[in-house]
C-alpha cells in the first residue's frame, strides 16, 4: 500500500497503459495524475498495487478511514471512480479489499465497466454526455434535429449578447489565475443561492482545484474555459481533459447576464473547441439538470453503493451513509417530491443570504 506520490514512474506508466487498453472512455479522473493531486490534499489517500510476478496488473486508489472504512478516491467530488485492472484478471472484490485491510469500500460515481464492484452497487444513475466524435457540425445537426428551438434560441442569445454587452471571445484553455478565482466565487454563490453545500468552502477542494489547474499531463490536464463579453468574463468552466474526454466539473456564470444563457453558450463553444482538438466526448456528470437535457446526445451509467464485510467498520459505514442515500434515492424517483425538495433548497439558500 503506497501513497500516490510514492509510486515509481514504471508503476505510473503501467497504470496509463492499463487505462489505454480499457474499453471504458479515458476519463481523466481515472488517471494517476488525479490520484497524485488528491494525495497531496488528502493525506489518507492510498493506492493498492496488485502484482503478478514482477509486473503490476492493477491499482486501486482509495481513501482509508478509521476501522478500515474505505472510500473511492475523492469520494463526493470525483465524477468517475474505480480500480484500474488488467483485462481478465482473476481477482474478486473480497480478495482485493481484504488484502487492503478494508472493512468497507464506498463509491458514488463508479465507472460502468467496473465488474469487480458493480454487483455491490445499490443505485444506478445517468451521467449525461455530449458526443462530438464526428465533429462539432455533426453535433449541431443532432441538436437541430432533437432540440431545434433550443439551438435556435441559444444561438440568437449568443448574437444578442455580443451586440448588447460587447465583442465575444472564447478561450478554451485559459491560464489566468484571476479567471479561476472568479469562477470559484461564482460557483460558491451558486451553491449558496440554491441551498446546496458549498464545495469551495472546503479548503482541500480549493487546493485540489489549484493543483489540477497546473497539471498538464497528456491524459489529465486541468482545463479552464472562459467566455468573455466586452472584455470581461461572463461564464466559465473548470474540468479535466484527457486525449479523448473532457470531464465537465465546475461550470458557472455571472448572474447579471442570465437572460443571455451564457452557460449554454459556453458549453456549445466548449464542445466546438474540444472537437477541434480531437476530444470526442464531453462528460457532463451525474445528476439531472435542464442544461444537460438540452445539450446531451446520450448517457452512460454510474453506480453508487459499497462493498462491506461484517464488523464494526461496516456497521459504521451503514449508519453514516445508507439512511441519507436511501432518502435521496426515494426522492429522486418521485418527480413531484424532487421538485418540492428543489424549491425548499432554494428557499433555504435565500434565507441564508438574508
Amino acid at each position: 500500500m503506497l501513497g500516490p506520490e510514492d509510486l515509481a514512474e514504471g508503476d505510473r506508466e503501467r497504470w496509463r497503459a492499463l487505462r489505454a487498453a480499457s474499453t471504458a472512455p479515458r476519463n481523466p479522473f481515472m488517471e494517476p495524475e488525479f490520484a497524485t493531486a488528491v494525495g497531496r490534499v488528502r493525506p489518507a489517500t492510498r493506492v493498492a498495487v496488485v502484482d503478478e510476478g514482477r509486473e503490476p496488473v492493477g491499482f486501486l486508489p482509495h481513501e482509508r478511514g478509521v476501522l478500515g472504512r474505505g472510500q473511492a478516491l475523492a469520494h463526493g467530488v470525483s465524477d468517475v471512480q474505480g480500480a484500474v485492472l488488467a483485462p481478465g484478471l482473476g481477482l474478486g472484490a473480497d480478495e482485493l479489499l481484504r488484502a487492503c485491510g478494508l472493512s468497507s469500500f464506498a463509491f458514488d460515481n463508479l465507472e460502468a465497466e467496473q465488474g469487480l464492484f458493480v454487483p455491490h452497487a445499490a443505485a444506478e444513475y445517468a451521467s449525461y454526455v455530449i458526443d462530438v466524435e464526428k465533429g462539432y457540425e455533426t453535433y449541431e445537426s443532432v441538436l437541430r434535429a432533437q432540440s431545434p428551438k433550443f439551438l435556435k434560441t441559444t444561438l440568437a442569445k449568443e448574437r444578442r449578447l455580443g451586440r448588447q454587452v460587447g465583442e465575444l471571445r472564447f478561450v478554451f484553455d485559459e491560464r489566468d489565475p484571476a479567471a479561476l478565482r472568479t469562477l470559484m466565487a461564482w460557483k460558491s454563490a451558486q451553491y449558496r443561492r440554491t441551498g446546496r453545500r458549498d464545495r469551495f468552502a472546503q479548503e482541500w477542494i480549493n487546493r485540489l482545484v489549484g493543483l489540477l489547474a497546473e497539471t498538464r499531463a497528456p491524459d489529465c490536464a486541468g482545463t479552464l474555459s472562459v467566455l468573455y463579453a466586452g472584455g470581461r468574463p461572463i461564464a466559465a468552466h473548470f474540468g479535466l481533459r484527457s486525449s479523448t474526454v473532457l470531464a465537465c466539473w465546475f461550470p458557472s456564470y455571472e448572474t447579471e447576464f442570465a437572460k443571455f444563457s451564457p452557460g449554454l453558450v459556453l458549453h456549445l463553444r466548449m464542445a466546438e473547441a474540444a472537437a477541434a482538438e480531437g476530444v470526442g466526448l464531453l462528460d457532463l456528470g451525474r445528476g439531472a439538470a435542464e442544461y444537460k437535457d438540452a445539450l446531451r446526445t446520450g448517457e452512460v451509467p454510474v453506480y453508487e453503493g459499497a462493498w462491506t464485510r461484517p464488523g464494526v467498520g461496516a456497521a459504521l459505514h451503514w449508519l453514516g451513509r445508507e439512511p441519507a442515500r436511501r432518502a435521496h434515492h426515494f426522492v429522486r424517483n418521485r418527480p413531484r417530491l424532487a421538485a418540492t425538495a428543489a424549491r425548499v433548497l432554494k428557499g433555504a439558500g435565500r434565507l441564508r443570504r438574508a
